[in-house]
This record gives structure tokens, sequence and C-alpha cells, in this order.
């Protein structure tokens, strides 16, 4: 655990010192939002029923801006060669690493996601499971996208590759994610949606970090 600490303070640190990769996560999920507006008009009960779809839109391609550097830093520099070599499971050293990707861009998407959905007039009901499912669904994100960035790590047009491996996993966490806030405002409960989230994350915890771990491996050899 010490270990795991150790590699999540170091992650946070690079991600803090190139903070414009963070910036330019939340600037592009605001732009995504804010256009909205202007493309579908400024009713205000068309953008209320668009508005969880677009902000879970807009937060999945968010977030995988900053995938592909995931491990491709520590890979050209070699950093990535020495853990793999430390007296820790290469699948904790995968799973910090998502932590650190999870703290740098899903918490602010999170953060930022209240006040998008104002611009968009969803409902006070629909807000707050806007955000519980949120922070359901990103971490799963997160531990989906690191097996695309394992998998594609030193290939050539990596980011579109990973975009192509990705996004149709995606999907699921989407369709529930809208769902929950979709059921709170047609005043039904939204627990079956939020249960299979939390399956999701339980799910991708249990399987991702080894994937990803023996996508590295592989890319190291």
């Amino acid at each position: 655990m010490s270990w795991l600490a150790h590699l999540l303070r170091r992650d946070l640190r690079l991600a803090l010192r190139q903070g414009m990769d963070s910036l330019m996560v939340v600037a592009f999920f605001v732009i995504a939002v804010v256009l909205f507006p202007f493309g579908v008009g400024p009713g205000v009960n068309t953008l209320a029923r668009i508005a969880a779809g677009v902000i879970w839109v807009a937060a999945l391609l968010a977030s995988m801006l900053a995938l592909e550097r995931l491990f491709q830093a520590d890979y050209e520099d070699g950093s990535l060669e020495l853990l793999a070599l430390a007296p820790v499971p290469l699948e904790l050293i995968t799973l910090a690493k998502v932590a650190a990707h999870w703290l740098t861009t899903g918490l602010p998407l999170i953060a930022a996601a209240p006040l998008l959905a104002l611009v968009l007039f969803l409902p006070t009901e629909g807000l707050w499971m806007l955000v519980a499912a949120l922070a359901l669904g990103t971490p799963t994100l997160s531990l989906v996208g690191a097996v695309g960035a394992a998998l594609v790590l030193g290939s050539r047009r990596g980011g579109v590759l990973l975009s192509l491996l990705v996004l149709p996993l995606y999907i699921p966490v989407l369709i529930f994610g809208v769902g929950a806030v979709n059921q709170v405002m047609l005043g039904e409960s939204a627990q079956p949606h939020l249960m299979i989230l939390g399956g999701f994350l339980l799910g991708a915890l249990a399987l991702c970090p080894w994937a990803s771990a023996a996508a590295l491996r592989q890319a190291l050899e």
C-alpha cells in the first residue's frame, strides 16, 4: 500500500506539473456542452430533456483526451520499464495511474457538471442524480480507457486506435448513466441504474488492471 500511495503521489505531482492537460480536458468539456444551446436552440424544455445525454457524452469524450498520455510519457523516458521491474505488481502500478487519471480528469468533470447542468436547465432533482451517476461512471471510463491506452502503447496513430477500441465499451456506461437521470426526472426510482453502474465499476476494478498490465508487458517486450 505504501508503494501504491507513493506511485499515486508521483503521478499526481507530474499531472499538476503539466497542468495544461487537466485544464484542456475541463475546457473541452465546458465548450462542448455550451455549444449545444447554439445548435438546438434556446428552448428550455428541449435543453432540459437532452441535458443529461449532452453532459454525459461531453464528459465521455473529454475523459478520452488524456488517455493516450496515461502510459506514454513513462514509456518514452524508460520509467515504465523501471516500474515493471519494481518489487510491486504491475497491476497495482496500473491502478495507481488510473486513480491519478481519474483524480485529475474525472473529478474536475464531476465538479463542473452541476454548473453546466444549470446552463442546460436540468431540473434540481436530476442535477444530484447526474453527479451521483458521474461519480460511479467516470472511474469505469478511466479503468476501461487504461486497457485501451496500454494496448495502443508505442503504436503509430495511437489516438485513433484508442478511440476505436474504447468508445464501443463506453456505451453501456453512457446508457445507464443517462437513464438514471431520466428515471428521476420521470418521478421513478433510479436505484436499478445506479446498481448496474456500480456493477460495471466493480467488474472494471476486478478485470481492467490485470488486462492493462498484460498489455503493458506485451508492449515492453
